[in-house]
């Protein structure tokens, strides 16, 4: 029963409930791999990939800050600093669930298995860049961003340069709003020798660069529509995305960061879920 409680709780800890923002992203980069839906078997593997994959990441993070989580008074209250669970706990939770994400990888075919290691290495470098580059939140990007790519090779077994422009949406869509959500540790961040934008710019040219970032988003989704000839229906599905992310940047300013919250946070998972809805759309209408 401890093993099992400890479980929920780190299931907590890590939102896993959050997989939705990457999630999403990978299917459009499946879909756009098969022209339709992939196989149910290569969507199971996907999935359980994804969710396994952000799992290992997400708990390697609090294992490697956990004593800057406990210094911080807005992260101190999370699971380990807080003696909730023991960090050799959260460790064999991070090797657990990187088993389960090359385990994954292998069932889908021979190139997703050989790169499972290269994924992993994205994913956990970005615990550490913050101690070192303000540009950390590119690094959280490309962590995420990774996914369609990946996920085109699961249903292709190579890949293809076009969908490298959606690693690149992605990158820029999840390091927008981590800059977004950096303000709000700008005086921890200074006082903790930690790097951000926010930190060494300010937070006001801070939320300048997230727009910035998610502008260069929205080009890149263009890109993307062009490269792989979608329709109109994309097109739609861009302008609700632009008009969800003008909406998220109204909500926040230099003077108030008061919701920068985890409604805010969620509305992000909205944002992807609305964007494969409409890119699922179009490939469907267009290849059925």
């Amino acid at each position: 029963m401890s093993t099992l409680h400890n479980v929920r709780i780190s299931l907590e800890m890590i939102k896993w409930e959050h997989s939705v923002f990457a999630l999403p992203f990978a299917l459009c980069g499946a879909m756009l791999a098969a022209r339709g839906w992939p196989s149910p078997w290569q969507l199971l593997w996907i999935v359980v990939a994804m969710v396994s994959a952000r799992s290992a990441a997400m708990a390697f993070n609090r294992y490697v800050d956990a004593e800057i989580d406990a210094a911080n008074p807005r992260t101190s209250s999370r699971a380990v600093p807080a003696g909730i669970l023991s960090k050799q706990f959260v460790g064999v939770f991070v090797i657990a669930a990187s088993v389960i994400f090359i385990l994954a990888a292998a069932m889908l075919n021979r190139l997703t298995f050989v790169l499972s290691p290269v994924a992993l290495g994205i994913v956990f470098l970005y615990s550490y860049t913050k101690r070192f580059t303000q540009w950390s939140h590119l690094v959280l990007g490309l962590a995420l961003g990774v996914a369609p790519a990946a996920a085109w090779i699961a249903v292709r077994g190579s890949l293809d340069l076009r969908i490298l422009l959606l690693t690149g949406v992605v990158t820029f869509w999840v390091a927008g709003f981590d800059v977004l959500y950096a303000c709000q540790d700008y005086e921890f961040d200074s006082s903790f020798g930690l790097h951000s934008l926010p930190r060494h710019y300010g937070i006001s040219r801070g939320l300048l660069i997230a727009r910035t970032m998610h502008v260069l988003m929205l080009s890149l989704l263009i890109a993307v529509v062009v490269a792989f000839g979608l329709g109109k229906i994309a097109v739609a599905g861009i302008i609700a995305v632009a008009l969800l992310l003008a909406y998220e940047h109204s909500l926040v300013s230099a003077g108030d960061l008061s919701k920068l919250n985890a409604a805010f946070f969620t509305m992000n998972g909205v944002i992807a879920v609305v964007l494969f809805i409409f890119v699922a759309a179009d490939l469907l209408v267009r290849h059925s």
